[in-house]
């Protein structure tokens, strides 16, 4: 159990970092040089990986915490049908809803993190 609670702290990070390289992934099938300034998105989690930061940590956390707000106001304005979105759009938000709830949650953690424990 010890184990488990010393790393759980690092969970968001690694999350953040997998939903950028599979962004990066995607991208570079498609597009293919350009994909690679996605990858600067990364530096501050592995940072935070590396040599934790309390500021940085809580930084980050609220940046995205506005983020994902303003995902969740776009989501829900589809679900009560505010604004028309094609067929391939509202497919795509079916997916897009689990990425919406899940950075809310990690940048919550994150925040959680940098307020209750120092690294």
């Amino acid at each position: 159990m010890q184990t488990i609670s010393k790393y759980s702290k690092f969970i968001p990070y690694l999350y953040f970092l997998a939903v950028i390289v599979y962004w990066f992934t995607d991208i570079n099938r498609s597009e293919g040089l350009t994909a690679y300034p996605i990858l600067l998105f990364g530096i501050p989690f592995v940072w935070q990986l590396i040599k934790p930061n309390n500021k940085l940590n809580f930084s980050l956390g609220i940046i995205f915490v506005c983020l994902s707000s303003y995902m969740i106001l776009a989501y829900l304005s589809d679900v009560f049908h505010i604004v028309n979105i094609t067929e391939n759009t509202k497919r795509f938000l079916i997916l897009g809803g689990f990425f919406v709830v899940g950075n809310f949650i990690m940048s919550l953690w994150m925040i959680r993190n940098s307020i209750k424990r120092s690294f």
